[in-house]
């Protein structure tokens, strides 16, 4: 597609001033020499980036996560940069050259040799940009970024929007809602050149955009429409052609046909087809795909994509109740698929950092047995890197468009504001088979009914119930659309009966109490439980006298313990200061009571979480058949924080890591809660497509006997029954399971834990029993 491609990224320079010093400016500032001469600040800029890092990098500002600096990057948010920059061409620019921006965050005037191309207003677009004014030799190129929380007071809110406390100003502009603040996220309302720049010269025949998706397929036979768009400068088609190949190991398809029209479609027909599988459920096969166009029989312009070919269907009913009347389940290739995995937020609070996390995290992911990522909507749209990777490893997405907590505006304009984001991401991920299923947003059903105002949304939200639907009609009709999440239909909203798809967060008291041990959805996609930082990673971010004690005499966590609980005030007022009291409340729920030191106070919350995500978890896989998926809350931090997520900003695993590796493996053996004072019973959950017999062991190791010693069949696909063991009334024992079996050419073995009654825990015969497990597994300690 393209001729030429020459990188822009690298070293600018980034001139920034004060919007109240802008306004006293009385004329533009459109060319390197205009900012030299009317903008007094400089520093380096970098392309790809932020511009807080930048400033850092200068030492005019402290690093942004240490302390409270967090809270001084507010003091940012009211200013202009100018990222400037020259760059030589030798050539003629013609229609088919443009600058082409991959991310600019967010309102900004781009300015070429002094004229201005294009206003843009969108973090999340990819803009490529006619350059009529590109010269042979050096050019001038300037980009103007206006401050987004001064930008956006051109729109008043209407009435009927809602929002959480801090993020009514992040409704009106298309920017990751979390920059202005979430109980995951700080306020850091940053601005920049996030993702590449690039001068591209275009081929003057080419192939625009191509879409590979299947009208049927089986085992046995599959047939594939191939969409494509294409751009002719030549006056007739006739002596034009399109050719498509794909290959997969020994699997191969081809066809071929003359072009009639610029955008058609040609259908290829694959024998024996190697499906597209999730993780667990078979192998994530991808064809090599490439697509030619041709003139007189000559290659003229080629592209090519790495694809799968599978089927995906969303079996869902609006409501449930206690005996389970309902569904919630995702169906691959005409099979039901358990699905378990993770959130996925905010790599970075600085976004052009993102790229350089999503390797490691989808590492983890890979390594936690997930075969499942929710891209939740409050973050921005990941690149191509993250869904090649989950198309790779037979991980599903969960594609949130990027609205969530809010009762958004419902207005012509904001409609025209979102329609071409909704566009752009529909077309630039539709050729994955890691994409399942598209969601309008995340909890926003649920925000038209704040502040004392029942309003339905299927009434209320034209952007989820009609905008959204249109353009996926259009673009891509081949997977199953949530209009949010979790979503009330019009039967839902009516009877406000139980919900097939939950985020269960309820009170976050006893992870084993009755809001989680009855709940009764099928599907939980948000679930968690806090578990504190090591204390070498807290040193990291705290300064050292402010860690212990975290709280002053009157029950008040200290101010960095506030910040970095996502605080945008350092007091009690702020709507986030619970979270570190109810990290504490956690542990001494669990153990009754409060240490006196860091490091215990940190494992002891640990423990907590791990055993909290580690009951979500196999509750759900017990269940199997009755629940159908669990995507737990969450897997990395995106800053240094304290939070519910099992990996720290600087990838030190909290004990959760290890539990649950334990519950995700696909053979697992797990206990339920005890059915009565005297009993329980074990299951072994078979997640794999083939019967697998099992030899196991279960040792109580409080007293030191193996107290169950057998073999077992576990079918495929399904929870099993094993057997049932008797136990004391109230007692605190630690069990361990052991297991193995063969896939036909590797045994592999496995392990897991189960502790009775397990509340009000003696710490210290907790830690003796996972150490002598060999089970405690912490770092940062």
């Amino acid at each position: 597609m393209l001729k030429n491609c020459f990188d822009l990224c690298g070293t600018w320079t980034m001139f920034y001033a004060e919007n109240r010093n802008v306004k006293k400016i009385k004329e533009d500032i459109t060319t390197t020499a205009d900012a030299k001469r009317l903008i007094y600040s400089a520093v380096e800029g970098t392309v790809p980036g932020n511009f807080e890092l930048d400033l850092h990098k200068a030492g005019l500002i402290g690093d942004p996560y240490f302390g409270m600096n967090t809270l001084e990057m507010q003091k940012l948010e009211n200013l202009h940069l100018w990222y400037c920059r020259t760059f030589t061409f030798h050539g003629t620019a013609d229609e088919n050259t443009f600058l082409r921006f991959e991310g600019i965050d967010t309102v900004a005037e781009i300015y070429l040799n002094g004229k201005l191309l294009q206003k843009v207003s969108n973090m999340f677009l990819t803009y490529e940009i006619p350059v009529p004014v590109l010269i042979d030799g050096e050019n001038d190129l300037v980009v103007h970024i206006l401050p987004a929380t001064i930008a956006v007071r051109e729109y008043a809110l209407p009435v009927s929007t809602n929002a959480q406390k801090y993020n009514y100003e992040s409704l009106y502009i298309r920017k990751a809602a979390s920059m202005y603040g979430w109980d995951i996220m700080p306020r850091i309302v940053s601005a920049g050149i996030w993702r590449p720049v690039s001068l591209i010269q275009k081929k003057t025949d080419r192939i625009d955009d191509v879409f590979i998706y299947p009208i049927r397929a089986n085992e046995h036979h599959a047939t594939l429409s191939v969409f494509y768009n294409l751009t002719i400068d030549k006056d007739f088609l006739h002596d034009f052609s399109i050719r498509v190949k794909g290959v997969c190991g020994d699997s191969t398809f081809a066809g071929e046909r003359e072009i009639l029209h610029t955008s058609q479609r040609i259908d290829v027909y694959v024998d024996n087809p190697k499906l597209w599988w999730p993780k667990n459920a078979g192998d994530a096969n991808l064809y090599d795909v490439t697509v030619e166009l041709l003139y007189c029989g000559q290659v003229v312009d080629t592209k090519t994509l790495r694809t799968g070919i599978r089927t995906v269907e969303l079996s869902r009913t609006s409501t449930t109740d206690k005996d389970g009347k309902g569904d919630f389940c995702f169906i691959i290739n005409g099979k039901r698929v358990f699905a378990m995995g993770t959130n996925w937020v905010p790599m970075d609070a600085f976004h052009s950092n993102d790229v350089n996390r999503i390797q490691p995290a989808i590492d983890m992911a890979v390594d936690l047995g997930c075969n499942i990522i929710r891209l939740w909507g409050g973050n921005v749209y990941e690149n191509q890197k993250f869904f090649d990777l989950c198309d790779e490893h037979g991980i599903m997405v969960w594609q949130d468009f990027g609205m969530g907590c809010a009762a958004y505006p419902q207005e012509r304009k904001f409609l025209d504001m979102i329609a071409p984001e909704i566009e752009f991401v529909i077309k630039q991920c539709r050729n994955h088979p890691s994409l399942v299923m598209w969601a309008g947003d995340n909890e926003c059903d649920q925000a038209f009914s704040w502040a004392g105002t029942r309003r339905d949304p299927n009434i209320s939200n034209i952007v989820t119930r009609k905008l959204i639907p249109d353009l996926l009609r259009i673009h891509d009709f081949t997977r199953p659309y949530l209009p949010s999440s979790p979503y009330m239909d019009e039967y839902a909203y009516a009877t406000q009966a139980p919900i097939s798809e939950d985020h269960l967060w309820g009170p976050r008291d006893y992870f084993k109490g009755d809001y989680y041990k009855n709940t009764v959805c099928h599907f939980a996609s948000e679930t968690g439980y806090h578990g504190c930082p090591s204390p070498k990673s807290l040193e990291k971010f705290m300064t050292k006298e402010t860690l212990w004690p975290i709280f002053d005499e009157n029950g008040i966590p200290g101010k960095e313990w506030l910040v970095h609980a996502a605080c945008m005030r350092a007091d009690m007022s702020d709507p986030y200061s619970y979270r570190i009291g109810l990290m504490a409340n956690q542990v001494k729920t669990l153990f009754g009571e409060m240490p006196d030191n860091l490091d215990d106070f940190a494992l002891m919350s640990q423990i907590s979480q791990a055993e909290a995500k580690k009951y979500f978890i196999e509750r759900f896989r017990i269940t199997r058949g009755r629940r159908n998926g669990i995507i737990w809350w969450n897997l990395v931090d995106g800053w240094p924080q304290i939070s519910d997520a099992i990996v720290d900003y600087n990838y030190c695993k909290k004990l959760a890591y290890h539990y649950i590796k334990r519950s995700q493996q696909p053979v697992v053996l797990a206990f339920d809660e005890p059915e009565t004072d005297t009993a329980m019973t074990l299951y072994g959950v078979n997640d794999t497509t083939k019967d697998v017999t099992v030899s196991y062991r279960v040792r109580n190791i409080t007293d030191g006997t193996v107290v169950a010693k057998a073999s077992a069949t576990l079918s495929a696909e399904k929870s099993n029954r094993l057997l049932t063991i008797d136990i004391e009334k109230d007692e605190k024992k630690f069990y361990v399971m052991e297991w193995e079996y063969s896939d036909g050419e590797t045994v592999i073995r496995g392990r897991n834990h189960f502790h009775t009654n397990l509340i009000n825990v003696d710490y210290k015969a907790y830690k003796t029993a996972m150490e002598a497990a060999d089970m405690l597994e912490i770092e940062g300690f």
